[in-house]
């Protein structure tokens, strides 16, 4: 399939208001709860969504089309929000989330972007060269892969109690890489 802008910001459009309807007002047991070890919770992804917003996706879009692969992109912390939120309501999250994430995909419109700017390429410091199609590419299959961890930590929640369904329910037996 041929990136489309168009589709990707109908995707990332999407995902603050699918978050906001699977988890606002879960509660602390559902908000908090993880898979164990090292694993987030929907409350440590929100938070993690928000701080791609402002740090991540745009920041690195804007950084493609002002300064190329000459100079790579700021490396991005993945654990920041744990600091960062600390103290916040979850509710509050998901409304701050919804609040950039609508900015940001105001932004990318008024950014009027055509196919040659897609292949124009930046530097990230772990992968080197990509391009801003990928780059966008990948902020839609962040979300989602997001929106897939966070159901898998809430079907977890009654694992025990579909009794013999578990083998039935492929999302159950999921194990997150440590």
């Amino acid at each position: 399939m041929i990136f489309e802008l168009h589709q990707a910001i109908s995707i990332l459009e999407r995902t603050p208001g699918v978050l906001k309807s699977l988890l606002f007002d879960v509660g602390e047991e559902w908000s908090t709860a993880n898979e164990g070890r090292d694993s987030w919770s929907p409350f440590d992804v929100v938070g993690h969504l928000i701080h791609g917003e402002n740090t991540d996706w745009l920041v690195r879009t804007q950084h493609i089309l002002e300064h190329g692969p000459e100079i790579p992109f700021e490396p991005y912390d993945r654990f920041a929000q744990f600091e960062n939120s600390k103290g916040k309501n979850f509710e509050d999250l998901l409304n701050e989330f919804e609040m950039l994430r609508a900015k940001n995909i105001k932004t990318l419109k008024s950014l009027n972007l055509t196919n040659d700017d897609f292949e124009r390429k930046g530097m990230h410091p772990g992968l080197g060269e990509v391009t801003l199609s990928q780059l966008l590419s990948a902020w839609v299959v962040h979300d989602l892969g997001h929106i897939a961890q966070i159901s898998r930590v809430l079907a977890k929640h009654y694992k025990n109690e579909v009794g013999p369904w578990t083998q039935y329910l492929t999302i159950l037996n999921f194990t997150p890489k440590e």
